[in-house]
């Protein structure tokens, strides 16, 4: 039993959820989400809430149940709220610049790195050492981020690197001397 998958979604107000057989179209003030729902998943609406319903309890469909239910719900706080991922660059010249709607990464190489944006996904750059990703499609987001982050990945012994704003890199003891 699915305790994720059973709860109902509640639908706040000035979002509009269309549900026209196996496609569900959320509209809010942020923008339009749409997502294709698998054959055995239903979605019922009455009064604002949508309630997810798997046909029987075969282990996909068990494992569908919940997935289904989150994704439609984080649709929902996308078009309402939208994401964002915030990106630390750390290490002696390593910056970023917004050129336009990409991003112009200095990372220690010899060349420039330059990021297009994906559509739906904006970039904030409050300082030249921080990356924010903005957009409604939760997904998009996370993958957006963890792109640029695979430009240059956090090392362990000095730190230097893309990380996470959240993460913590493990720090290892370098060499030691005689």
């Amino acid at each position: 039993m699915s305790r994720i998958g059973n709860k109902p979604i509640t639908v706040p107000e000035g979002i509009e959820v269309k549900i026209d057989g196996q496609k569900i179209t959320v509209k809010g003030a942020k923008g339009t989400l749409e997502r294709e729902i698998h054959k055995n998943i239903t979605l019922e609406m009455k009064d604002n809430t949508i309630n997810v319903i798997r046909k029987n309890d075969e282990a996909e469909n068990k494992s569908l149940h919940g997935l289904t239910r989150t994704l439609i719900n984080n649709m929902i706080i996308g078009v309402k709220d939208g994401y964002k991922k915030e990106l630390q660059i750390n290490g002696v010249g390593y910056r970023v610049q917004k050129q336009g709607n990409n991003l112009n990464l200095t990372l220690g190489y010899s060349h420039p790195v330059i990021f297009e944006a994906p559509q739906g996904i904006t970039f904030d750059v409050p300082n030249p050492n921080t990356i924010i990703v903005n957009g409604i499609d939760k997904e998009l987001v996370g993958q957006t981020a963890a792109v640029i982050r695979t430009k240059r990945p956090p090392e362990v012994y000095r730190g230097k690197g893309i990380k996470y704003a959240d993460e913590v890199i493990r720090r290892k003891v370098g060499k030691t001397g005689k």
